[in-house]
Order: structure tokens, then sequence, then C-alpha cells
């Protein structure tokens, strides 16, 4: 055998070899695009999803610098009016069918603690009829909630429900 033929030879069985892994790596990709199938929910549950991005008030009033205090300060900082960058933290209790379901206190963040708190929980229950409470308070300076909504819903299976805070909307919303 000439090394003209042994190159030809060895090419052959290189292309071959190509086609039968590609073939091999396709029908490794086809059968775990149909198997297993996934649910993202059982056909008779329904999803709640509580989330949302809020900043809590001020964990201080603003207060009227004096002149005395003023003078000790550098040009550059003497704001007549000093204000707390640091914000409340935001506690979010959710209700279902009168039991307490889910209850979170989400802290402000950012170093200085001045920026939005997140909240997300995913909730399965069952399908059907559903009375809902969310509760969320989200000034340290005021005890309890300053924000309640209180519903009935009917969820179909495989809804999702999301519950949100919107204060343009007036409060917390269920979308």
């Amino acid at each position: 055998m000439s090394s003209s033929q042994k190159m030809e030879a060895t090419s052959v069985r290189s292309i071959a070899g190509q086609i039968f892994f590609y073939g091999l790596f396709i029908a490794f990709i086809g059968v775990f695009s149909r198997w297993p199938s996934y649910q993202a929910l059982a056909p008779d549950r329904a999803l709640v999803k509580l989330s949302f991005s809020h900043h809590g008030k001020p964990v201080s009033d603003c207060h009227q610098t004096s002149a005395a205090e003023l003078a000790k300060l550098p040009p550059n900082m003497r704001a007549p009016v000093r204000c707390p960058r640091e914000r409340s933290p935001v506690t979010v209790e959710l209700d279902v069918d009168g039991a307490l379901a889910y209850r979170h206190v989400a802290l402000p963040s950012g170093i200085s603690r001045d920026g939005a708190a997140s909240v997300y929980h995913r909730l399965e229950v069952p399908a059907g009829q559903h009375r809902l409470q969310v509760r969320l308070a989200d000034d340290a300076r005021v005890s309890g909630f300053a924000h309640v909504r209180d519903a009935t819903v009917t969820l179909a299976p495989t809804q999702i429900l999301v519950i949100d805070f919107d204060s343009a909307k007036g409060g917390i919303t269920l979308q």
C-alpha cells in the first residue's frame, strides 16, 4: 500500500468517525429534548408569587442643623437639614385561607442600607377559591402594618397569581 493510499484510508476513516460521533451527539440532544417531560405545575395546582422591590421609609426624621454644628463642618458639608440615608427594613406576611404561609423581613440593599428591599417567594396552592391577606410594613418608626390587602381569589389549574407592591397603584396589587 502506498503512502497516498494510506492517507486516503485514514481520511475516509476520519470522516466516517466524525459522522458517527456527530450522529451520536444529535441523537443525544434529540432524546433529552423530549425526555424526561417537564411540567411546571401539577394539573390541579396553582402558583402564587410574591415578588416586589420597595424602598422602605427612612429610619429616622430629618433634623435641622444648628449654627454651632454647621460651623464645625467643612464648607462643602454645611447642609442646613440632615437626613439619614438608611432605610427601614420591609416586613411582609402572607396568609392563605387564614393560616400564615410566609413571613419575611427584607433588609435594604446597599452599603449604607439606602437601597430597595427585594422579596421573591413562590407558593403552590390547590386550584380553587382562596382567601389571601397580604400585610406589608415599611417604616421602622411605626408599629404595625401600613399596607394591608385582603382578597378572595379563584385560581384556575396552572394559573399564576403575582402579588406586587406599587405605590402608584395604591399599594399591594394582585395580577
